[in-house]
């Protein structure tokens, strides 16, 4: 009987307008642009989806449960252009079949730099979901599922009793994603890991059509669901909620396989459920201890940190980032602090990675620039008036 816990992670950066070396404009993010990405990105997948899952949360009369991440970028950008997209999760909300996790408010990297920021961001973030859906967070989803050892112990301390992370073979071994498992040292904390070949098959590979699986039903994806049922507890999806009309494309079929998914699933054994993180949290004891000494993450093939920290570009930016944040939290400045605190928004330095392998694609895509040096450039541009500003110059 695996209970299916199905999550979706919801993010849009505030990118970076073009911003020359001579440039003293204090206005660093192309709020039209993002705008437009916002308008297009919601219409193709946050609304559509959105209607969808509420017909399907509805129809399900609670035996179809879902959990969502939205990072603060998110939540200001729909506040301020599109309202209805949080109206959209709000109606979600309630119904009582959907949880809100929390993560950092600016979607950064402030963990591997920062623990006082660290800590800061996720409390804003915690305060912002109770304001929005009345819920107060139990389980927390870092960055880009960037987890260790330490991550695990320190959101523990801040009173996390569950942990979502990337169910990475380096992490795991022989062993199976598809347990509750906790940390060493770490006790009161579980980990769930996510079923990356299940979770890549919808997020990556649904509308391949050299993928030997291809086309997917949501009958097919069922089965392979099924065959978990003596080998595990749960099938925990994590992905990307833009992989719904954004990345797959309505025209690919994915939102007919979206519509069907829980009826396949919970007809196909009458022991089959879908669960939220907390009540999965709830419902299993750890099967085992997983020991994380080092960062996994849910980018790219490699599952490390290489996609923010695999050249001199991106770890000259983020040390140049970091390094002024003592003094410039000294200065007290709050419109200063807030640009700062955006700068830290991982996708700033996804855009500078230089990878053209097997995942190079992927980072062009995302891109606004068109190279990894231009993103460079342009950020440290920025972040030399940022340092001019807190000079009082």
């Amino acid at each position: 009987m695996p209970s299916v816990c199905l999550y979706f992670q919801v993010h849009q950066p505030h990118r970076l307008r073009r911003y020359s070396v001579f440039d003293t404009d204090r206005a660093y993010f192309d709020d039209a642009k993002n705008a437009e990405i916002l308008r297009r990105v919601a219409h193709r997948c946050y609304l559509p989806a959105n209607k969808l899952l509420l017909e399907m949360l509805r129809g399900h009369e609670g035996r179809f449960r879902v959990a969502f991440s939205l990072s603060g970028m998110l939540i200001e950008q729909s506040q301020r252009h599109m309202p209805e997209v949080l109206e959209s999760f709000r109606e979600l909300n309630s119904t009582g079949c959907v949880e809100f996790l929390n993560e950092t408010y600016h979607h950064s990297l402030s963990f591997l730099y920062s623990r006082e920021e660290f800590r800061a961001q996720v409390e804003l973030h915690r305060a912002k979901i109770k304001e929005l859906f009345g819920q107060d967070a139990r389980v927390f989803r870092n960055t880009e599922l960037i987890y260790n050892n330490d991550l695990g112990h320190f959101v523990s301390h801040m009173g996390y009793e569950g942990c979502l992370a990337e169910g990475a073979d380096a992490v795991l071994g022989s062993r199976s994603p598809n347990h509750v498992y906790r940390p060493p040292h770490a006790p009161k904390l579980k980990l769930l890991l996510k079923n990356y070949r299940l979770s890549d098959d919808i997020a990556f590979r649904f509308s391949n059509r050299l993928w030997e699986q291809w086309p997917l039903n949501a009958d097919k994806f069922a089965g392979w669901v099924n065959q978990i049922n003596g080998h595990g507890q749960v099938c925990n999806l994590f992905m990307d909620y833009e992989t719904f009309g954004e990345h797959q494309w309505a025209d690919t079929g994915i939102f007919d396989f979206l519509k069907h998914l829980p009826t396949a699933i919970l007809k196909s054994s009458n022991q089959n459920e879908f669960l939220t993180p907390s009540q999965v949290i709830d419902k299993y004891q750890p099967a085992g201890e997983i020991d994380a000494p080092h960062m996994v993450s849910w980018a790219d093939s490699e599952r490390d940190l290489s996609a923010w920290l695999g050249n001199a570009m991106q770890s000259n930016a983020l040390h140049e980032l970091y390094k002024i944040e003592g003094a410039l939290k000294e200065k007290a400045d709050p419109e200063l602090l807030e640009d700062w605190r955006r700068l830290t928004t991982s996708d700033h330095f996804y855009y500078m990675c230089t990878k053209y392998w097997a995942d190079g694609d992927v980072h062009k895509y995302f891109s606004p620039y068109e190279s990894p040096y231009d993103s460079y450039i342009n950020f440290m541009n920025v972040l030399d008036n940022v340092t001019t500003r807190l000079r009082g110059q």
